[in-house]
């Protein structure tokens, strides 16, 4: 199995969310850890990064070898996520 990393803004964002859709974006992150390159996931356009939908959530993510690493997660409805990946990248 992979070894997750959490981002502290991906900590933050989860730390803010209510119960029901904190768990439901934790599940879809730990099925990221069984399979990272899901056929619902894509590769990000000009980023060396992936995204894989979660309800109303958009989570971006790493991968290096093993591990996977959480950058972002946001509403999935809102360019807010974009802009925060244009400002780490």
């Amino acid at each position: 199995m992979a070894k997750l990393l959490l981002s502290r803004r991906a900590r933050d964002f989860l730390d803010s969310l209510p119960a029901k859709q904190f768990r439901q974006v934790a599940l879809r992150v730990f099925d990221l850890l069984k399979e990272p390159t899901a056929p619902d996931t894509k590769q990000l356009t000009g980023y060396p990064y992936r995204r894989a939908d979660c309800g109303e959530y958009r989570i971006v993510y790493a991968l290096d070898g093993d591990t996977v690493t959480v950058l972002l997660v946001g509403k999935r409805n809102d360019s807010d996520v974009y802009k925060q990946l244009r400002r780490l990248a």
